[in-house]
């Protein structure tokens, strides 16, 4: 498998999550501005919850990005859709690039995302609510089988709400064009 997992440790991992979140093109994650203590406090609240977890995605044993996941009717989206048994929400954050981009990376490292939530059987239904302005991480949702809900009111920001069952999952990946740097998942 190409992408591993680990848990985040707020503390430790705050310098490094603070060097991605504050670069423009992390705008929708909401941190522009954040300190390292302000991005620590943040995980340590979010890794304390009970209902809202973070993941650091390793690509070779080297931090690639950050997963969160979390359980909707403990959210900003209660009563905001019917939450139905075995939703659960994710947030995805890509690293910057070390070097020149390689074709395809996020692609890959949405599908090792939904590849482990749907590896879980009680997932039936990965639900996002991206800032409704992000076009890039709504074109990714869709190539990878989420369908768009509508939009939603979010305390932070106005959200495309979208779903992706595990069946719209496996036909999106299985229409790829390649399946080369999709190595991994596990379906």
């Amino acid at each position: 498998m190409r992408f591993t997992f680990r848990c985040l440790d707020a503390q430790a991992d705050a310098p490094l999550l603070h060097s991605w979140v504050t670069r423009p093109y992390a705008t929708f994650w909401g941190m522009l501005s954040a300190s390292v203590a302000d991005v620590a406090e943040e995980y340590a609240k979010i890794q304390s919850s009970g209902h809202h977890h973070a993941l650091l995605g390793l690509d070779g044993g080297v931090p690639a990005f950050l997963m969160e996941e979390y359980l909707p009717e403990s959210s900003p989206l209660a009563g905001l859709y019917a939450v139905q048994p075995g939703d659960v929400g994710m947030h995805l954050l890509v690293a910057p690039p070390s070097g020149n981009p390689e074709s395809g990376y996020t692609t890959a490292v949405m599908d090792a995302v939904l590849g482990r939530l749907f590896d879980r059987p009680e997932v039936e239904r990965v639900v996002v609510e991206p800032d409704a302005r992000n076009t890039r991480i709504h074109a990714l949702n869709e190539r990878l089988g989420f369908q768009a809900a509508g939009l939603v009111t979010l305390p932070d920001k106005e959200a495309l709400l979208s779903f992706c069952t595990r069946t719209d999952y496996l036909a999106a990946r299985a229409a790829l064009p390649s399946t080369r740097t999709l190595q991994g998942a596990s379906l």
